[in-house]
């Protein structure tokens, strides 16, 4: 009986990586199928996405007068559910907006993360240094946005492995399609290949304009949501993300 339960769970296993990964293997015709079926080693993975996106990314940079390499800065709206890629322009040398993604998956209501497994997406501002890029990932590639940074630790905010990530499943983190990681992640590594130390990421509750966050005037967020704006509206005004301290429990921009 034994061995006829083992044989049937090997059918069902053999069954289920049928179904999952598709009979087409060429990888001439389909390559992501079969990295997808058979992952790769994290940095050969991350050169495979680069292989395959580099080439459209760079046209596409080209017709903005960007160029691949070049220093990045990443703004999320969780409301919205919108992730903006903004790069160096080396000639006026503030961000443009390079391309606009939306988060195919992500958890929570509106407010910050303030603890170990409640499902929040945090909101504040981050930075990813090279130390923070994951392309051994389980969810294809991913980086590590640095939760908790100084403003949560300063009040008293936990948890761990907050990412933008692929593979649509999220339980605190922005969720990509695993097509759309691979542009970002490879946007995101050549910058910090190109001399770039860290990228920043803001994460912010919704667009920030006046007339959406006077809406939540006795939202118990509302003087953090404030906070926030200073450093949206900061960027807005110059185009350049601002440097960001923790002073007496806010931020600070400069």
């Amino acid at each position: 009986m034994r061995r006829l339960l083992t044989a049937t769970a090997l059918l069902v296993a053999a069954a289920f990586l049928l179904w999952t990964c598709p009979a087409q293997q060429d990888p001439a015709q389909d390559p992501f199928v079969v990295e997808t079926c058979a992952p790769l080693p994290g940095p050969e993975r991350a050169k495979a996405a680069a292989a395959r996106v580099r080439p459209e990314l760079e046209r596409a940079l080209a017709a903005k007068g960007l160029r691949f390499g070049d220093p990045v800065f990443l703004r999320a709206f969780k409301e919205e559910g919108r992730l903006e890629l903004w790069m160096h322009h080396r000639e006026t040398r503030k961000y443009e907006l390079f391309r606009t993604w939306d988060v195919a998956a992500r958890s929570g209501k509106p407010g910050p993360k303030l603890a170990e497994g409640d499902r929040q997406v945090p909101e504040g501002f981050y930075f990813v240094p090279r130390s923070g890029m994951k392309p051994d990932s389980v969810f294809h590639l991913a980086f590590n946005i640095g939760y908790p940074n100084a403003y949560d630790r300063h009040h008293g905010r936990t948890g761990t492995f907050i990412m933008i990530h692929g593979n649509r499943v999220s339980i605190g983190c922005l969720a990509m399609t695993d097509e759309k990681i691979e542009e970002i992640y490879t946007l995101c590594d050549a910058a910090l290949a190109g001399g770039q130390s860290f990228f920043r990421v803001h994460l912010l509750p919704f667009r920030m304009t006046d007339e959406r966050l006077a809406r939540e005037r006795e939202n118990e967020w509302f003087d953090f949501w404030t906070n926030l704006k200073e450093g949206h509206d900061h960027f807005e005004r110059t185009k350049v993300p601002p440097e960001v301290t923790v002073e007496d429990g806010r931020y600070r921009f400069k």
